[in-house]
């Protein structure tokens, strides 16, 4: 209850920004190189008062990881080669091929985009299931991000065990290297975001400055507890 709480408190308050936090590097082969362009984005969809905010885009940018799969499954709208995805409020892009490590390990997602899909939507009409969020490479920052999860494995621990057998060994995750747009370097301590697609989060109190972003995260999207339940 408490939980879903702040989640309904932060979801009216919170202005949104884009963060990577795996970042996989995304190649636009045919945008030219040199070239950078900006779009206006609202800071809440739902709130014009709380205004907007300028989001610099060039012909590489990164997005998550888990937002590309090589051999997808049928249900996996997101990146994979052939498929046309959008990249939320920029341009469609369509995957040609990747680059990989010598591990095998996919290092860059090669692809085109459509010029005249600019703002997210084709002209002719076409259908595109899949939005990501991004943020360029030339346009972001480098954060650290700190995901806190439950510290208990339970619901109700102690219940049907010992509770220090049900403590959650993955209660703390921290992520070095994440990718964030650059406006949230001018973040105050205890600033608080939504994170398109991640979470909300906070700037940490103590941690966090401009040259040092550190953002811990609050609450998911969605209840996990429900989803665990099925």
């Amino acid at each position: 209850v408490l939980e879903n709480c702040v989640r309904e408190n932060l979801d009216a308050t919170a202005p949104r920004a884009m963060a990577v936090l795996r970042p996989l590097r995304l190649v636009i082969e045919n945008y030219p190189e040199g070239q950078e362009e900006f779009f206006e984005l609202a800071n809440h969809p739902k709130n014009p008062d709380m205004g907007s905010r300028k989001v610099g885009f060039s012909r590489e940018v990164f997005i998550e990881d888990s937002d590309f799969m090589e051999n997808p499954c049928s249900k996996f709208f997101r990146m994979a080669p052939g498929k046309e995805v959008r990249l939320r409020s920029a341009y469609l892009v369509t995957c040609t091929g990747v680059v990989k490590n010598d591990d095998g390990t996919v290092r860059e997602v090669l692809c085109t985009y459509d010029p005249a899909s600019r703002g997210g939507d084709a002209p002719d009409g076409r259908k595109v299931k899949g939005t990501l969020h991004w943020v360029s490479a030339r346009h972001c920052a480098e954060a650290e991000v700190r995901l806190y999860d439950r510290l208990f494995t339970a619901e109700f621990p102690g219940k049907d065990a010992d509770f220090l057998d049900q403590v959650n060994p993955a209660s703390l995750e921290t992520l070095t290297g994440c990718k964030v747009e650059r406006s949230l370097t001018e973040a105050a301590p205890e600033d608080r975001f939504q994170f398109e697609r991640q979470g909300f989060f906070c700037a940490d109190r103590f941690d966090h400055a401009t040259g040092r972003p550190v953002f811990n995260r609050t609450v998911t999207l969605r209840d996990s507890w429900a989803k665990v339940a099925g």
